[in-house]
């Protein structure tokens, strides 16, 4: 990569490639997933077991289970073997930013999202 970071590498690319572009959509259906969203925004307070977002979102075991599934895949969710319990944690590296930058975002520049009348619901 002649002495270039992956990061500044990818940053600097005007136009994403395709297969860049299909792994950015899937990305991007992950989160837009209103189960997943809330299992996000949950692990942003710390890392916890799936009855504790179970119980915290008012959800079915199965339901919280299948989507952790997706977002460990998606690696915006990391997941660590506690003796018989895993834990799950938010990916704070990027997830965090991500999610705060969409705070940033629809605070500055899009609140009217918070009604929106267009947008599936």
């Amino acid at each position: 990569m002649s002495g270039m970071s992956y990061d500044r590498l990818v940053m600097s690319q005007l136009v994403l490639r395709e297969p860049d572009l299909t792994a950015l959509r899937f990305l991007f259906q992950a989160v837009s997933n209103e189960y997943r969203l809330r299992i996000l925004n949950l692990l942003r307070k710390g890392s916890r077991n799936v009855s504790g977002i179970s119980e915290a979102l008012e959800l079915e075991q199965t339901v919280v289970s299948h989507n952790l599934k997706c977002l460990t895949f998606c690696g915006l969710v990391s997941v660590q073997q506690l003796g018989k319990e895993r834990l799950y944690s938010l990916n704070k590296e990027t997830v965090e930013p991500l999610l705060v930058a969409s705070d940033r975002h629809i605070a500055r520049f899009a609140s009217n999202l918070r009604t929106c009348e267009c947008l599936e619901r």
